[in-house]
């Protein structure tokens, strides 16, 4: 654990910012994320440059740092020849770097309580294709699980301060995950990707965040990877199905094109809605896909001055 005040306690008592995307932060540094292991890639080629795009999230004003897992899967890597040992130390190295960066923020003046949450993407993630804009891969639940399963016991076993089950766009995809998380002992937030009121794969968002009201490793439920404009609605739908804190961290507003593997359209994001998803129930708020530390600073700046 990365601070002394549990994550849980601190959406009991507060607001909890988190940190933005960081592929954009990555390439805006100059690193090709080309490849099919987008950011994972540099778990092995690049680690410190992993650690750099966290810090600067913390510096930014970010309480919390997603790990650069998202698209590491034991398969991922085995695409790539890298066997089960090598992609188990790797996904080890996603918390550790974010861990490293708490350190760093703390010897430039960071005082405030800092954590790691492992990143846990969606099987389409994997596919490198855009499925996780579209769930429904023709798996059932339980081989959903099988795939899950050993990624999420290997995070967790690093020591994270929570599991970001993230961008699922998939009820069944979400039940294979909450029954991953069961009885780790790390607490666990579930996010799904959205399009208006329904999951990407079109279930009610009513049915799909009832999976999690009950589950007690799960201490927030939201959306993320959605555009802004779906974030209220989300708010409301979670808060009242579940009860639990809200999470929310939409993307730009841009549109991820898979095809051509970059984005088109405008944003849409505005820093200054958080007041109005907070004061609806979201208590961890950040953003996605191409919001950078300047965003996740307005942020920061807006929630702390309301």
């Amino acid at each position: 654990m990365t601070s002394t005040l549990p994550l849980a306690e601190a959406l009991a008592t507060g607001t909890v910012v988190l940190d933005g995307g960081m592929s954009n932060q990555l390439e805006s540094a100059g690193h090709d994320l080309s490849d099919e292991l987008w950011s994972a890639r540099l778990l092995a080629e690049r680690p410190e440059a992993i650690t750099e795009a966290h810090l600067a999230y913390f510096l930014a004003g970010a309480d919390v740092a997603i790990t650069s897992s998202y698209q590491a899967t034991f398969e991922g890597f085995a695409k790539r020849g890298i066997g089960r040992e090598e992609a188990t130390e790797l996904l080890g190295r996603s918390v550790g770097l974010a861990q490293d960066a708490t350190r760093l923020a703390r010897t430039k003046g960071v005082t405030r309580p800092l954590y790691v949450a492992a990143s846990v993407g969606p099987y389409g993630a994997m596919l490198a294709d855009g499925s996780e804009y579209r769930g429904r891969y023709g798996l059932s639940v339980a081989e959903l699980e099988a795939f899950h399963r050993p990624r999420v016991e290997v995070l967790a076993a690093a020591g994270p301060d929570a599991l970001a089950l993230e961008t699922v766009p998939d009820a069944d995809e979400a039940e294979a995950l909450l029954r991953a998380v069961r009885g780790l002992g790390v607490p666990a937030w579930l996010s799904y990707s959205v399009a208006g009121d329904r999951t990407r794969a079109g279930q009610p968002l009513e049915e799909a965040f009832a999976l999690a009201a009950d589950v007690d490793e799960v201490v927030a439920v939201g959306v993320n990877c959605c555009v802004p404009e779906d974030v209220d609605g989300a708010i409301e739908i979670a808060a009242r199905v579940t009860g639990k804190p809200v999470v929310v961290y939409p993307n730009s507003g841009e549109t991820w094109d898979a095809e051509a593997r970059a984005w088109a359209g405008r944003s849409s994001f505005a820093p200054e809605e958080v007041r109005g998803w907070r004061a609806s129930g979201a208590r961890l708020i950040g953003g996605c896909c191409r919001v950078g530390p300047g965003a996740i600073s307005s942020i920061a700046g807006t929630l702390a001055a309301a």
